[in-house]
Parts: C-alpha cells; structure tokens; sequence
C-alpha cells in the first residue's frame, strides 16, 4: 500500500512539475515577444513624406518627391524641392525673382540641415539665384556653418556659381513704385493674397521638411526676405534653430511670417524640444506661438508668424498667429494636399 500511494504521488507531482514547466516556458515566450516588439524601432506611421511651408509648396514638394520615391537621400530632397520657389520668376519672397531691399538689392539667405545635424547658411548674398545650394556647400566643403554678404557670394562664384543680376523689371517696377512713400509695414499672409501685377501669390519663405524611405529627417529654409527691408538685414530663416531645426531622434520644424520674433524665441529649436518631450507636433507649434504672444500680445496682433514641423513617426501639423496659414503635404497616396494651419487669432 505505502509503494502504491508513494508511486502515486511521485506521477501527481511530475504532472504538475511538467505542467509548471510548460506555463513557465510559455510566460518566457510571452515575455520575449514583448521585449523583442519593446527593442524594434519604432516605424513611422506613413515615409516617406515632404512637407513645406504655404500654397506653393506643392510644386516644391513635388520636386523633392521625385528623390524621396526612388529610395533617395532626404537632404537630396529638400534641396531639389527649394530650388524650384527659388527658380520661380512669379515668387518676389523667394530667390531670384524677389522683391529688394529699400536700396533696390536683391539679398538672398537660406539655411539647411541633414539628419547628422551638419547643417549649412548664408545670408545677405546677392547676385546669385540659388541660395540653398550655396548653403549646402557651405556645409560640405567648409568648417563653418554661416557666411554672409560679399563673402557668401565669393564663395559660390568659387564654387562655379553664376553671378547674375537678380533684380527684376517686375520688382525694380514694385519697388520704385514703393519708394513714392517709403513706408516699411509688413502685410499678414501676402502670400495668400493677390499680388498687384497679377501673378497668383505673392509668397513669402520656403521651409521644407522630409522623412524619407530609411527614416531620415532633413529639412530647408530659403526667403528673398522682407520686400524693402534695411539694407542688410536678416530674417530667421538662414538661422539654424530659429528658422530651421532638424534633431533625426526626434524630429523637424522650420517657421515662417516676421522673422525678428522667430529669433528672439529660438523657434524651431523650442518646436523640437517640446516634440522631444512628447508633444504632437501640431501642439508643439501652438506651443511655440503663444510663447511669442505671451512675451509680446500687443505686437502679435499685427503678425504672422506659423511654425510647421515633423516627427519621427511621419506624424506632422502647423500652428500659426493668425489665421490663413496653410501647408503643402507629399506622399505615395497624395501629390497635392494643401492643409490650413490652425491659429491663434482669425483674421478672417
């Protein structure tokens, strides 16, 4: 009897050390499997994908597009895309064609970054059409990050740059008739707004973000500046953190409207940082905007200043002063999405 009972209990208690063995082996399996998807980088909700500042960036994203969809480089993209506003001879706020300084020059800046943080600018360059591509060479094939004025454009004729005379009949005509009374006031969203000789916008700065196929945020920025500024003055949008930010862990933003405000608020940079803490990026923006009307709510009534941005996971949105801000959107499902920005005030 005691062999029987102590045979007995020997197979009760090996069914239970198998049955033990078993859940146990499958709670590993169950735990691996977590902390396996817990290591995989995360992937982005929809890349690659471009996104630039205003109407007119669907022709520019249009134009990165053709380096994203190959399995090109994001910095490649950017490029590509900017250079077509910049061409653009009905755009009198980007490149060539832009409107001049209250002594009839025409001064260029731009700035770009690449997923690495190397990033690129210049400022105050005259004479040459294509700013972002001097600004990427800047990058390349110097040590430093900025150059400016003459020295900016010695350096692209260097670089085998065309130097051409960037002043138009159409903007030597608007400025001469400009000069009848000399008054210095920027005009919220002109870009959206009927040009006077007919073209159909009048635009303003270019900025450009990309994710492309592998991940990689690279992102641009390129004005002809305020049309009748100071003789050498410089907006935020050759400025790496103000009009343009790219950290490739966390994501992109560039800015557009007065520049003066984006600076004193380090705006992209402030965009990216909020991302990195888990903002969306369309309450990162907001967040940026209403540190500009906190600081300053009487001058803010009379501004734009909008800020676009881009997250890792392909998540993106805008947030601006005041109303009429819009951005272009490119991917493989739509070439053309034209998004309006959300905003503090409305203008109407």
């Amino acid at each position: 009897m005691y062999a029987a009972n102590l045979y007995i209990s020997n197979m009760y208690n090996r069914r239970k050390f198998l049955k033990i063995s078993a859940a146990s082996a499958s709670l590993a399996t169950i735990s691996n499997s977590i902390f396996a998807k817990a290591l995989k980088p995360m992937e982005p909700a929809g890349y690659p994908v471009v996104i630039s500042t205003w109407g007119f960036g669907v022709e520019a994203n249009q134009g990165a597009w053709a380096v994203l969809e190959k399995g090109g480089r994001s910095l490649d993209a950017v490029e590509a895309g900017v250079r077509i506003p910049e061409a653009d001879m009905k755009n009198h706020t980007v490149g060539r064609a832009g409107y001049p300084d209250r002594d009839g020059h025409v001064t260029l800046d731009a700035c770009i970054m690449d997923e690495f943080g190397n990033c690129g600018s210049v400022a105050a360059m005259e004479d040459i059409a294509h700013p972002i591509s001097v600004a990427r060479l800047v990058m390349e094939k110097t040590p430093h990050i900025m150059l400016v004025g003459d020295g900016a454009t010695q350096f692209a004729v260097e670089q085998g740059f065309k130097r051409e005379k960037l002043l138009t009949p159409e903007s030597e005509k608007a400025w001469k008739e400009w000069l009848k009374t000399a008054k210095y006031q920027p005009v919220m969203n002109i870009e959206n707004k009927q040009h006077m000789q007919g073209s159909k916008y009048n635009h303003d700065t270019i900025g450009m973000l990309a994710l492309d196929s592998k991940g990689n945020i690279s992102g641009a920025c390129t004005t002809s500046g305020m049309a009748f500024k100071l003789h050498g003055r410089v907006g935020d949008s050759p400025i790496i953190g103000a009009g343009l930010f790219v950290d490739n862990e966390v994501g992109g933003a560039t800015s557009t409207g007065v520049g003066e405000e984006v600076i004193r608020n380090v705006g992209s940079f402030l965009v990216v940082e909020l991302m990195r803490r888990g903002y969306h990026p369309e309450d990162a923006c907001k967040e940026a905007v209403n540190r500009i009307i906190k600081k300053k709510p009487q001058t803010a009534k009379d501004i734009q200043v909008g800020f676009l941005a881009i997250n890792k996971k392909g998540e993106y949105g805008a947030y601006a002063i005041q109303s009429g801000f819009e951005f272009a959107v490119c991917n493989a499902q739509q070439k053309d999405l034209i998004v309006k920005g959300k905003s503090f005030y409305n203008v109407g």
